[in-house]
């Protein structure tokens, strides 16, 4: 159980907003690299100073529960490695790297299989916000000084896109992922980030 969307949810009564994307994609093969270039651009033609990417795993790159990139965004995620060399691209999920990973072996198998590595934390999204900017301030190679120079990028908006606009940081919603849900109840238990790939139909994206 995810207690920290739970309680994090009573905040979109106050504050609805939470929940909208800065800038939506269909699947994680339409990211724009540099990031910067998915968010317009201000008066002035400037747009954000994007320098990390908080990336999240099931149905972003991966499909659910496997830990290896979907063979189709092999060369789009390499190019993000690319862009966003070493701890300024960081991998964090709801599975992997979380107290249900008992002895982070899921973590490390994710490690091992992207060369990206995974957020260790205790709290899940979209709670977890102040450990990505602890660890992103104690890594002097992702020159990240601001939430605004972060990126989230993931399938969630109650998990990913909220806990981006908590934190002051950018998001980018992935709106069709790699898994398509057939019913109302599966795309709206997809959004709010329950695991809906185990209790009901689901057939492959386009």
């Amino acid at each position: 159980m995810n207690v920290s969307a739970t309680l994090n949810a009573f905040r979109l009564i106050h504050n609805p907003s939470l929940c909208l994307p800065h800038a939506t994609i269909s699947t994680f093969n339409h990211l724009p690299i540099p990031i910067s270039l998915a968010f317009a651009s201000s008066l002035d033609g400037q747009r954000p100073d994007i320098r990390a990417v908080v990336l999240d795993k099931d149905d972003c790159f991966a499909r659910p529960r496997e830990n290896v990139v979907y063979k189709p965004f092999l060369e789009k995620f390499q190019a993000l490695r690319l862009a966003y060399p070493g701890s300024r691209l960081v991998i964090v999920s709801n599975s992997a790297g979380t107290n249900d990973d008992v002895d982070g072996k899921e973590a490390n198998v994710l490690e091992a299989a992207t060369g990206v590595k995974v957020l260790r934390h205790s709290t899940k999204k979209p709670g977890c916000g102040p450990q990505i900017m602890d660890y992103f301030h104690n890594a002097p190679d992702s020159n990240v000084t601001s939430p605004s120079q972060v990126a989230v990028v993931g399938d969630r908006l109650f998990t990913d896109v909220m806990m981006a606009n908590m934190i002051g940081s950018w998001s980018i919603w992935v709106k069709d992922g790699i898994l398509r849900e057939k019913s109302l109840v599966g795309f709206v238990a997809r959004l709010i980030g329950y695991d809906s790939h185990t209790h009901a139909d689901i057939t492959m994206g386009v």
